[in-house]
C-alpha cells in the first residue's frame, strides 16, 4: 500500500506530530509512505521521521499581497501537489488541516485517487477566513472520499451532505513503557505543567491568572508551561504584572513531553478551544491528575469528570483556580484520579485507532473503485506487524 499524507509544515504541532506517528507505524509495517509538505527544499521535520519514510518538501510556501498573486500562488500550489501526488503513485491521499485539505482535493481531481481530509481542530471556533474559503472548503470537502474529524461536536459543525461521509477518529496516546508511573506526592516543592505553543486559543493567560489566584494559598507549588510562539511577550510581561516572577516559568519547546509531565505533580490544560489534545492524553496516560477547561472540543470526550480527571466550564479563571485549590490541598484525591487516568492507554490505544484508520482506507479504497495490487478488501489493511502497546 501506497500512502501519501499533504501537510503544510511539519513543525512543532499536534497535528503534525499526529501525521508522523501515522506514518512512521505503517513505514514500520511494510508500507510504502511519503509525506507532501509546502516547506522549502531542505526543511528538516521537528519530530523523528524513520528512515523509509519520505519527506518531500514542495518549497509552496509563498505569501500573496493581492488578489491576484493569492489566486496564482495557489494555482502553483494545486499544480505542485497534484505532479507530486503522480509520482508518488499513491493508492490513498491523506492530508491534514483545512487549507492543505482544500488544495490536496484541487490537485486530485481526474485522477481516481481517493482522498481522506481531516480536520485538526474544532471549526466552529478556527477561522479558516473570509466567505471564499468557507465556500471553498463547502465545495473540496463535497469531494473528498472522506472527511476525518476527531470528536463528535467537530461532526456536528458540518451539513448533512459532508456528515454523510464523515468519520470521527480519535488521536491514539503512544508513550514509552516507562513513562507509566504510580502517582505519589512529593516531599518539598510540586511542580503544575502544562504544554502548548503560545498563542491565545491555549488559553495561558487565563492558567497564569488562575494560579496567581492561589499561589500566595501555597508558595511551595510551582508553574512551568512548555512551549513556544508568538506570545511570549505578552504572557512574561502577564506573569510580571501577576508578580509570578520566579514561581512561573516559560523554558521554550521541548521534544521530551512525558519526561517533562513525568516531573509534574498537576497537569493543567487551559484551551479556550481544541481539536483532540494529544497532550491531555499524554498526561493521563503518566498516571498524573489532571484538570481542563470543558472548552470545544475534546477534552470532554477524554476526561470522565470527578473518575480520572477534572472539568471547569470554559474560560471560567475563578472556577479553574478553584479545581486547582482542590487538588492540591487534597492529595488522596489527587492520587485517586491519578489511578484511573492511566486508563487511557487502553481507552485511545494505538493499536485500535491505527484499527480505524486501516478499516477506512479499506472503505475508500472499495468505493473509489481502485484496483491495488495486493491489496484485498478482506485484509483490511491490517498491518502485518504488530507493534508492543
Amino acid at each position: 500500500m501506497r500512502v501519501t499524507f499533504v501537510i503544510e509544515t511539519l513543525g512543532v504541532g499536534g497535528a503534525e506530530r499526529v501525521m508522523v506517528d501515522m506514518a512512521n507505524y505503517w513505514s514500520r509495517n511494510g508500507h510504502s509512505i511519503e509525506i507532501l509538505t509546502f516547506w522549502p527544499e531542505g526543511s528538516i521535520p521537528f519530530y523523528r521521521l524513520d528512515d523509509a519514510v519520505v519527506h518531500s518538501p514542495l518549497s509552496i510556501t509563498r505569501d500573496s499581497h493581492n488578489i491576484i498573486e493569492f489566486v496564482g500562488y495557489n494555482l502553483s500550489r494545486v499544480k505542485a501537489i497534484r505532479h507530486a501526488i503522480i509520482r508518488s503513485a499513491a493508492d490513498v491521499v491523506i492530508s491534514f488541516m483545512d487549507r492543505a485539505n482544500m488544495l490536496a482535493v484541487l490537485g486530485s481531481i481526474g485522477l481516481r485517487i481517493p482522498v481522506v481530509v481531516c480536520e485538526r481542530t474544532d471549526p466552529s471556533e478556527h477561522s479558516i477566513g473570509g466567505r471564499g474559503w468557507q465556500l471553498l472548503r463547502r465545495l473540496t470537502y463535497s469531494r473528498a472520499h472522506c472527511v476525518v474529524v476527531q470528536t463528535r461536536r467537530a461532526l456536528s459543525y458540518f451539513g448533512r451532505a459532508i456528515r454523510q461521509r464523515a468519520s470521527v477518529i480519535p488521536n491514539s496516546i503512544s508513550f514509552p513503557p516507562e513513562a507509566i508511573r504510580p502517582f505519589s506526592r512529593r516531599g518539598c516543592g510540586h511542580k503544575i505543567v502544562s504544554i502548548g505553543r503560545l498563542v491565545n486559543p491555549k488559553g495561558f493567560d487565563l492558567l497564569l491568572r488562575a494560579f496567581s489566584g492561589i499561589h500566595s494559598e501555597f508558595p511551595e507549588w510551582s508553574l512551568t508551561i512548555w512551549g513556544e510562539g508568538p506570545e511570549r511577550a505578552a504572557l512574561e510581561k502577564l506573569r510580571e504584572t501577576l508578580g509570578l516572577v520566579g514561581c512561573a516559568h516559560f523554558p521554550g519547546k521541548t521534544q521530551s513531553a512525558f519526561k517533562e509531565i513525568r516531573e509534574a505533580d498537576l497537569f493543567v490544560f487551559s484551551s479556550r478551544y481544541e481539536g483532540f489534545p494529544n497532550v491531555l492524553l499524554e498526561a493521563m496516560a503518566c498516571n498524573l491528575p489532571v484538570i481542563s477547561f470543558d472548552c470545544p472540543s475534546g477534552p470532554s470526550e477524554i476526561i470522565r469528570d470527578g473518575v480520572d480527571g477534572l472539568l471547569v466550564p470554559p474560560a471560567d479563571v475563578s472556577a479553574l483556580g478553584n479545581a486547582m485549590r482542590r487538588l492540591i490541598d487534597n492529595a488522596p484525591l489527587r492520587s485517586e484520579l491519578a489511578q484511573r487516568a492511566g486508563e487511557v492507554v487502553q481507552r485511545f490505544s494505538r493499536k485500535a485507532v491505527m484499527g480505524q484508520w486501516e478499516e477506512l482506507i479499506r472503505r475508500v479504497i472499495q468505493s473509489s473503485g481502485k484496483c491495488v495490487s495486493g491489496f484485498k478488501a478482506e485484509d483490511n489493511f491490517k498491518s502485518r506487524v504488530e507493534e508492543p502497546e
